[in-house]
């Protein structure tokens, strides 16, 4: 089995982690997660790593919490990291070696992003999770993958999520949304079709970097795509 892919940059959302619950992590998820992501690193896949920080913290409105939006952003990038924590940690529990890199320096547990560094570990086999967001609040963990991705010369991003693609609409409240399979960025905008944030996005069709959006919670399905099977939806040029 061949990889189609050499690197990629996979983005979790904070929420995937939670399973079931309403908050926080679920062990089983990540476990789930770790062994898919085991799974294409044996085929000599290079893995970066993006993770959300929603199940801990989500900025919320500034009127209703009186934190100001600078502020709970930074309280995020700090949630992404304690998510990063655990799926480093679960990674190397089954043999996968990592590499935790923060755009906010914290040494006692993580290494600072340093783009070189986060290649060199790439290219040496590991796993690299960047965590903290891109270090500016006013930007998402999109945003961020969309620029790790780029600055480390990933093949792709693969967005995994909970739905098995790109919709007409969103396919959990209106039955009748009808599936992607391939789509252009510039169709994205015009239907207005919320892959990511207009950010993320932007800078993912200004250096001609393809999306797969695909459903992270049915197994095998990461091995799927990096081996070029159909699964999800591929946003391209």
């Amino acid at each position: 089995m061949l990889p189609k892919f050499k690197r990629v940059l996979l983005k979790l959302s904070g929420e995937s982690l939670m399973g079931d619950n309403n908050f926080g992590l679920d062990p089983k998820v990540i476990e789930q997660y770790a062994h898919e992501i085991k799974r294409i690193t044996d085929l000599g896949v290079q893995v970066a790593v993006v993770i959300g920080g929603g199940n801990i913290y989500r900025g919320m409105n500034e009127h209703e919490t009186g934190i100001e939006r600078a502020q709970g952003d930074y309280m995020g990038m700090l949630a992404t990291v304690i998510n990063g924590m655990a799926v480093q940690s679960m990674l190397e529990k089954i043999g996968v070696y990592t590499r935790l890199q923060s755009a906010i320096k914290m040494e006692q547990v993580a290494e600072p992003y340093i783009r070189r560094r986060a290649v060199r570990h790439l290219e040496k086999g590991r796993v690299v999770i960047f965590g903290a967001g891109t270090g500016n609040p006013y930007f998402t963990t999109d945003t961020a993958g969309s620029l790790r991705a780029i600055e480390v010369n990933a093949d792709v991003i693969l967005k995994g999520t909970r739905v098995d693609g790109i919709y007409s609409a969103d396919p959990e409240k209106d039955p009748t949304a009808t599936k992607f399979d391939k789509i252009t960025y510039q169709e994205c905008i015009t239907k207005n079709l919320r892959v990511m944030d207009m950010t993320a996005f932007t800078l993912c069709m200004e250096n001609k970097l393809p999306i797969i959006v695909f459903d992270i919670n049915k197994p095998g399905n990461l091995l799927k795509v990096v081996t070029g099977e159909r699964v999800g939806t591929t946003v391209s040029i």
